[in-house]
């Protein structure tokens, strides 16, 4: 057969699908819209389940696990589309509405601010990036920020969440399911690690190393060519910084900003020691309450899903569905169940799209449960 007529049955198949597409949708919206259904009831599912199964049974068996996906799809566009037509107001939607029209227009420049470490620590300078002027309280631990917010104690928190080279910062991600707060803004920090002494003290006299483990991380290369020198993590590399600068020993040394070199008294032994000069932490901006600042195009959820196949693919189905770019998927253990996950999304998309919305008042249904963590906006 020509490859002419090939092209021409299948553009003829192609209009019947979408004429028969079109006709499913409609029916399954009329039968939602007489049924009064906002949700998918048991018996909605067992019947899905019995399709799946008819599809599976009916199709030749090269092509059975294709039918099945794509019922499973047309499934879950059906969903979207019938959560679209019956509107997607909830309690969270109109939550996000108020803070969108109740924050002020313009960033505050003034403010109490909670950061981990101690002065000098790249969390001071981020902050120093998202304000002009910042009383910053330093806690030990990241635990201590999130209280700090959780407590009104400061009104804002700021804290690392990822490194272009050393990936996520766990354990942050790893308190977000512990803690309540709302994200107002992010920051990307150039980080320069440094090898960093007291006065005096020589490359080949130095036996330890101290630094946070994600500078570590980045510094691996280097640290890997030093010879009988011990790598030590700590909880901060400015905290490692201030350790060397009290120590009376003469044979260690940190890894630490430049800054940390002047705020200590210390002496750069090697400059800009990380793997790659493109090495950049993004940090996130945390409030107690919700606010939602002009020009927010970022949002933050978090959310587990039913521990079944396809749980995943279905949800990013709806966000490729609504046209909405999804820029980061971070999954972390949930205690006490094995082998199951919390996910973190960060979607591309205005706060003033109504796609945005529409996705927000269909994850209810789309998931087991979720939690809205913000909607910003990032400075470089």
């Amino acid at each position: 057969m020509d490859s002419e007529i090939y092209r021409e049955r299948l553009d003829k198949t192609d209009e019947q699908i979408l004429q028969l597409f079109a006709e499913r949708m409609k029916l399954s919206a009329e039968l939602s819209e007489n049924a009064n259904e906002k949700y998918m009831t048991v018996t909605e599912r067992k019947k899905e389940r019995q399709k799946l199964m008819n599809a599976a049974e009916k199709s030749p068996e090269e092509i059975r696990d294709y039918a099945t996906v794509l019922y499973s799809l047309i499934f879950e566009l059906c969903r979207s589309y019938k959560s679209k037509l019956n509107g997607v107001s909830t309690e969270l939607t109109g939550q996000i509405e108020n803070a969108v029209n109740n924050t002020p227009k313009l960033f505050p420049e003034y403010a109490e601010v909670a950061c981990q470490g101690v002065e000098g620590a790249n969390s001071q300078y981020a902050c120093d990036k998202l304000f002009r002027n910042a009383n910053i309280t330093y806690f030990s631990g990241f635990d201590g920020v999130f209280s700090a917010i959780e407590s009104g104690k400061c009104r804002y928190g700021v804290v690392p969440v990822e490194n272009s080279n050393a990936g996520s910062v766990n354990s942050v991600y790893d308190l977000m399911m512990h803690h309540h707060f709302n994200i107002v803004r992010s920051v990307r920090l150039k980080i320069d690690h440094n090898l960093l002494a007291k006065p005096g003290t020589k490359l080949e006299n130095i036996r330890e190393i101290y630094s946070h483990e994600q500078a570590i991380s980045q510094c691996s290369e280097y640290l890997g060519k030093l010879k009988n020198v011990k790598v030590i993590a700590c909880e901060n590399t400015a905290v490692a910084a201030k350790m060397v600068s009290s120590s009376d020993r003469d044979d260690i040394a940190a890894l630490a900003s430049r800054p940390c070199m002047i705020y200590y008294d210390l002496e750069c032994l090697d400059d800009a020691v990380q793997n790659t000069d493109n090495n950049y932490t993004r940090f996130i901006c945390i409030s107690k309450n919700p606010e939602i600042y002009p020009g927010a195009d970022r949002t933050s959820l978090m959310l587990t899903l039913s521990h079944e196949p396809g749980s995943l693919y279905k949800l990013l189905l709806r966000l490729y569905a609504l046209d909405i770019n999804l820029i980061k998927l971070e999954s972390r253990p949930l205690p006490n169940r094995g082998f199951e996950f919390m996910f973190y999304f960060d979607l591309d998309c205005s706060i003033y799209s109504p796609k945005l919305l529409q996705l927000i008042g269909e994850l209810p249904y789309a998931c087991e449960s979720f939690t809205y963590l913000g909607s910003y906006s990032e400075i470089i």
